[in-house]
């Protein structure tokens, strides 16, 4: 109800100086108020984590880990942060982040827009939650795409001894090149090399650390097949399905809709669902799935269960619908 009064002033500002706003305010809440707990429902584990409720919020929306408290205040069963590279980036020029709220969907071309893998890490050892955290990595702009994988190898040292699991994003359309790391033999060499990663910070930490692939709605059958052989060859512990879309021809006309970026929201609830189905299928379920695009309501988030997925994720939602999103989709999912 308070976000609905609030929601028209958030609005009437630019989408990132919105968002900024957004940040800061759940930064300070975090700080001032008492340390929030999960939405009751029935646990599950997944990646061999115990999620005290399947809804979880997505990256994208706390890149730099600075409002982890405040967030923890919605109820989420788990927190997603990043997209973080090795190095701080400014990400693309502005204005880089747009509304169309007659399709209640986002574009965004952010560009990993981000403070680094240190600062990130800072700000998660001096956050209270002590909940479920996975961390989304990726690479720098400036890395040449023949040494992308090193940029993931270092991102996810760096995070390792604060994240309950890390997130490999290969599937922002706002980096140049980067869905060239979903083909074959790209996949093929960066799990191998992360896989290898995984298992020698396992043994010096005596702590595993789950890896999951986030992956483009915009791939064809064929794709989300050796997507899906590549996961199980390289036993990697979940998929997240998935990352915004170029498609634009569910907002066509509309205003922004010509704007380069990836699409989320209402709009991407079809493509992300369908694709979702058919990889569940050829996964068979030997590898958990985290679903995320286009979470609106909680007959969204229980429609992606139904389609195979163990986990939820919301961001663009929120934007539209605010935190009682979370205790709606949590209730969907529970029964």
């Amino acid at each position: 109800m308070l976000y609905n009064l609030v929601r028209p002033l958030l609005f009437s500002f630019d989408p990132e100086t919105a968002h900024e706003f957004s940040i800061g305010a759940l930064h300070i809440a975090g700080r001032l108020l008492p340390a929030g707990r999960p939405c009751a429902a029935t646990s599950v584990e997944v990646m061999g984590l115990t999620f005290p409720n399947r809804i979880g919020l997505a990256a994208g929306l706390d890149k730099n880990g600075e409002a982890i408290d405040g967030l923890a205040l919605m109820g989420f069963g788990f927190l997603e942060i990043g997209t973080v590279t090795p190095r701080a980036q400014p990400g693309n020029s502005r204005p880089r982040l747009f509304r169309l709220p007659e399709a209640r969907a986002i574009i965004n071309r952010m560009g990993f827009n981000n403070h680094g893998a240190d600062a990130l890490v800072a700000n998660v050892r001096a956050a209270r939650y002590k909940g479920i955290l996975g961390i989304n990595i990726g690479k720098n702009v400036g890395t040449p795409m023949e040494r992308a994988t090193d940029d993931y190898l270092v991102a996810f040292e760096r995070v390792f001894d604060v994240a309950s699991y890390v997130a490999i994003n290969v599937s922002s359309p706002n980096t140049k090149d980067l869905r060239r790391l979903q083909g074959t033999s790209e996949l093929d060499q960066l799990l191998a090399r992360l896989k290898e990663t995984q298992l020698r910070l396992a043994g010096q930490h005596g702590r595993y650390v789950p890896l999951a692939l986030k992956i483009a709605p915009d791939l064809d059958a064929i794709g989300v097949s050796d997507i899906a052989d590549a996961v199980r060859r390289h036993r990697i512990d979940a998929v997240i399905a998935t990352n915004t879309t170029l498609a634009r021809d569910k907002v066509e006309g509309l205003r922004h809709a010509d704007r380069e970026g990836g699409l989320s929201g209402a709009p991407l609830m079809e493509t992300s669902t369908a694709l979702l189905r058919q990889l569940a299928q050829e996964l068979a379920g030997e590898v958990p799935i985290i679903a995320a695009g286009g979470v609106l309501d909680g007959a969204d988030a229980r429609a992606k269960l139904d389609a195979g997925a163990t986990l939820v994720q919301l961001m663009s939602g929120l934007v539209f619908r605010g935190p009682a999103l979370v205790r709606e989709c949590v209730l969907a999912t529970s029964v």
